[in-house]
């Protein structure tokens, strides 16, 4: 059987997020029932997700979502990569201001079917939650690329973006009731990266070559591509790529240094039945494996 998944993503700024939707695209046991964008410029994110459904041959609903985060100052009011839009067919007109009402809809119609994957700021996921709190519990899943849960990789950093950028809306999520609500942190998708090189030699697929164009913004200024919003997909289908934990995730809302910052307090004891699931490890290599060979 498929898994039918709504995608809730930002992409066009950092590139993984459109490494995550070819992923998704060429995933055979992949229902991808719709895409939401959100943050900034989302019209044109919308645009970056046409490109990639339009090339894989699949008519897939796409719905400009929410622009600004829910009470902070917008961090990533663009999306630089849509400067190779003119080279890629795709749609220009999308529905504007049904984003939420589409996964809601949906979400109902299929009650305990949906996963609900959001690898951007949580803004859309917290409005729709608190738009029709029912929605949590009707979820076959939530999957998140958020926050930081371990001290293992000190690069990663205290605070991870998409947490970051909207993190009145992570804590609203973390709070929701989810039958299974699985974090896939920074800490962790850092531990999966390529360098443009092993890039240029790996994306031959013909869905990877908008992903190989758009990441020529991307490289730009970075040296790596690290597969966070790929890693968090990959686990829908292939869990043991990654070791999980269970605990409880909170959010820190009241020190605007760490505003943003996720804590994550571990189960005591296996039966102790913690509301959520948390990445602690990941097996790279096997990672990569399954990763490409949806391409093949």
């Amino acid at each position: 059987m498929t898994t039918k998944i709504i995608l809730d993503t930002d992409i066009g700024s950092d590139i993984d997020d459109a490494v995550c939707l070819a992923y998704l695209l060429a995933q055979p046991d992949c229902e991808l029932l719709g895409i939401t964008t959100v943050s900034g410029e989302v019209v044109k994110r919308a645009q970056m997700a046409s490109v990639l459904c339009t090339l894989a041959g699949k008519d897939i609903p796409i719905f400009p979502g929410t622009e600004a985060p829910l009470l902070v100052k917008q961090k990533q009011p663009l999306a630089p990569q849509a400067s190779a839009l003119a080279r890629w067919g795709h749609k220009t007109d999308f529905p504007r201001g049904e984003a939420l009402e589409f996964m809601r809809q949906t979400i109902r119609a299929n009650p305990g079917e949906v996963t609900l994957l959001a690898i951007g700021p949580m803004t859309n996921v917290a409005l729709l939650f608190k738009a029709d709190p029912e929605i949590p519990s009707l979820l076959k899943g939530l999957v998140l690329m958020c926050g930081v849960f371990t001290n293992k990789l000190a690069g990663a950093g205290p605070c991870e973006w998409n947490s970051l950028c909207d993190p009145h809306a992570s804590a609203i999520v973390y709070q929701s009731e989810v039958a299974r609500h699985r974090s896939i942190g920074l800490d962790v998708t850092m531990q999966v990266q390529m360098e443009i090189s092993q890039v240029k030699e790996r994306f031959k697929a013909p869905l990877l070559q908008p992903v190989l164009d758009f990441s020529s913004v991307w490289f730009e200024g970075n040296r790596l591509m690290t597969f966070h919003d790929p890693l968090a997909a990959v686990t829908i289908f292939e869990p043991e790529v990654c070791g999980f934990s269970r605990g409880k995730v909170e959010v820190e809302l009241l020190s605007s240094r760490l505003e943003g910052y996720t804590y994550f307090n571990p189960a005591k004891t296996p039966e102790d039945n913690q509301p959520h699931e948390v990445a602690l490890e990941v097996n790279a290599p096997l990672f990569f494996e399954r990763y490409f060979k949806v391409f093949e």
